[in-house]
């Protein structure tokens, strides 16, 4: 993290453990905050990729699931990077800057997928940079902050995932009351205080995301899914028409041949569950029949969750966790 950027956070009341933003003082209140409140998070937990140069579309064209041409000063989108297996390695955000593309994906990924993209460069005139100091990601929520937004930027993105900037600052809208900006880190410390919303711990954001039923791919679960067990074609991150790219056999012949066996649920939980966790069903024989993709605190109590299971399990089965002796999820 940039270190006048760390400096502003704890001068503002931030708690951080290694360079993530964990809460404010009070994180029970601050969940409570979020759900029924306007509230702005420092989004540490990401990492920024930037991906420049003539031939820079093209070269994710070949390598991402969704479609990059459909990318543009004014729309993101979702979409992933894939083992030639089909299983998901990372899961992006994709957006313009002028004529380079951003990439955010969780900070722990964010080397990983540096050194992975460069081994496809070759001859390609691309160049592809950790920004990740650079820039800044906050997001806000709640069902005042679009009217705040607004006069800030004049205008607002109308549909998801759409995208205004101004000459620094790119304002992406992930629903009607949730929406993320993205700045240089130099010009953040004014940007947090204009918004003057309630500032709120990472996971606060991290639970506002599974409550949108959109998964994040993590260290733990790297190449354990194919987009549609995340369905994350449902969400819009894959583009069945667009061509090859790692996995991508895979992933087309599921949509088309298959039979999809497990799928994305939300749940709930009073133990704390773990990212990788498995979960199990008496109808699976001693096997996993399923495992936990993301987790948070609720603002209720104990954790919400998004788990990939089997989709027969789910429909007949009670489903525990970590074994057939553990909790039962309510899903």
């Amino acid at each position: 993290m940039n270190t006048n950027w760390h400096k502003f956070l704890i001068e503002h009341g931030a708690m951080l453990d290694a360079d993530i933003v964990q809460h404010f003082g009070n994180p029970s209140a601050e969940l409570r905050a979020t759900a029924d409140g306007n509230v702005m998070a420092e989004l540490s937990q990401y990492g920024a990729l930037r991906v420049s140069g003539e031939d820079a579309q093209s070269f994710l064209q070949n390598l991402f699931s969704n479609d990059i041409r459909t990318v543009t000063a004014t729309q993101a989108q979702l979409s992933s990077f894939n083992s030639a297996k089909g299983r998901m390695l990372a899961s992006l955000l994709v957006y313009q800057d002028g004529a380079d593309y951003v990439l955010q994906l969780p900070r722990s990924l964010s080397d990983m997928l540096r050194k992975k993209l460069s081994m496809y460069v070759l001859r390609s005139k691309v160049k592809i940079t950790d920004v990740s100091d650079e820039l800044v990601a906050i997001g806000v929520s709640g069902k005042d902050v679009a009217d705040k937004l607004a006069a800030i930027f004049g205008t607002l993105p109308t549909e998801p995932l759409g995208v205004v900037s101004n000459e620094t600052t790119q304002l992406i809208r992930w629903s009607d009351t949730r929406f993320q900006l993205m700045i240089p880190t130099e010009q953040a410390p004014a940007l947090w205080q204009s918004l003057s919303l309630t500032p709120v711990g990472s996971g606060c954001w991290d639970w506002l995301t599974i409550l949108a039923g959109i998964p994040v791919i993590l260290p733990a679960t790297q190449e354990q899914f194919v987009a549609q067990m995340v369905n994350f074609e449902q969400l819009g991150g894959v583009n069945f028409k667009k061509g090859c790219y790692p996995g991508q056999e895979i992933v087309a012949r599921m949509q088309y041949l298959g039979k999809l066996k497990r799928r994305m649920y939300r749940a709930h939980i009073t133990s704390p569950a773990q990212v990788g966790d498995e979960l199990f069903s008496a109808d699976m024989a001693g096997q996993a029949s399923g495992m936990v993709v993301n987790v948070a605190p609720a603002p209720d109590g104990g954790y919400d969750l998004l788990a990939v299971l089997q989709i027969s399990s789910r429909e007949t089965q009670s489903i525990h966790w970590q074994s057939l002796e553990g909790e039962v999820i309510q899903l």
